[in-house]
């Protein structure tokens, strides 16, 4: 029998969590209404966490697990499982335990009053750092402002996900990937359940500043063309600029010819000016054809060293290991 519920968490370098998430989802997992399959993708991890996985797929055969060929990162991950998954109900969870599975119960409460997406939504990050705390609060409101869809604030990828919208996700080609964007873009009845953020459970944090700076860039690129006329802008910014810096330069000439503003110190101030919105305008442009060239090299999203659980046992098989059929997402998976 097929699961109704799939559980897609991806694992990198998480082995002094693995065991407690593993017990915190038991719970969960064993108070839901139908067969749960628990997908672990392991992201290149380089400690003992693709051994534990291993062990707890032995241990309880609903643990289904991916291994990546090196790391690809945690939206990649996220994407394998999304193409792996053979639940009618979807539910995206970290690793960290900061994404309550307790919380698991509540959201497939809304998806039974008719609600596609369930994303849990922050309301507080608690013995988080201030600097982080300004960072995530001043990206999602930009992004919320200059995105083409409506991406709610303080979201992460924790959320449930009817079948129906994980089958329109895999269909989709694009390659950096941004899921919480996605799954907004996709539409149908979505809606909100609020929580309060954990710290990390054990273990380091895996999205450092410039990871997290890269999600951000991301996103903004991928659900905004705002920063290509913000480049536009600043070069008429700087073309009005450059000709009240004539103006004044004629005037000084003219009038008050023994002014210091008028000789070296005027010009150099002009070049940098100038240079900088040029620079910041070729970045700009910059970030979008690499999303270009990152597309047309068609390349798989990722490659897989490992698959078990999504298997059946072929009457035709000669030994005793477990051959897998995946059912969905297979352009994905070679």
């Amino acid at each position: 029998m097929l699961p109704k519920y799939s559980f897609v968490i991806p694992i990198y370098n998480e082995e002094e969590i693995i065991p407690e998430l593993y017990r915190r989802l038991s719970i969960v997992m064993n108070r839901m209404d139908g067969i749960v399959e628990l997908i672990l993708i392991n992201d290149g991890s380089r400690d003992r966490s693709l051994q534990i996985i291993r062990e707890l797929h032995q241990k309880d055969p609903r643990v289904c697990y991916l291994s990546f060929a090196r790391n690809f990162g945690h939206q990649l991950a996220v994407t394998a499982g999304l193409n792996f998954v053979r639940g009618q109900v979807i539910v995206i969870l970290d690793a960290d335990l900061q994404d309550p599975p307790e919380l698991i119960p509540d959201m497939v409460e809304k998806w039974r009053q008719g609600y596609q997406v369930v994303y849990a939504q922050r309301s507080q990050r608690l013995k988080e750092g201030r600097f982080k705390r300004f960072t995530a609060y001043f990206f999602y409101r930009v992004l919320k402002k200059l995105a083409d869809v409506d991406i709610p604030t303080d979201t992460g990828d924790f959320c449930l996900m009817d079948r129906q919208i994980v089958d329109i996700l895999n269909s989709m080609p694009e390659r950096a990937r941004y899921i919480r964007g996605l799954r907004s873009w996709v539409g149908f009845q979505q809606t909100a359940i609020r929580f309060e953020r954990d710290p990390r459970f054990a273990g380091e944090v895996k999205y450092t500043f410039s990871k997290s700076l890269a999600l951000a860039i991301n996103g903004l690129v991928s659900f905004s063309i705002v920063p290509l006329r913000l480049s536009t802008y600043l070069g008429l910014v700087a073309a009005v600029a450059a000709i009240l810096m004539a103006f004044l330069v004629l005037y000084w000439r003219i009038f008050v010819p023994n002014s210091p503003l008028t000789g070296f110190t005027i010009i150099l101030m002009a070049i940098f000016f100038l240079g900088s919105v040029q620079l910041v305008s070729v970045g700009i442009l910059g970030e979008y054809i690499g999303r270009i060239y990152e597309e047309v090299k068609a390349r798989p999203l990722y490659t897989l060293a490992e698959v078990g659980g999504f298997y059946h046992k072929s009457s035709n098989s000669t030994n005793n290991s477990d051959e897998y059929q995946v059912s969905v997402g297979d352009e994905g998976a070679k």
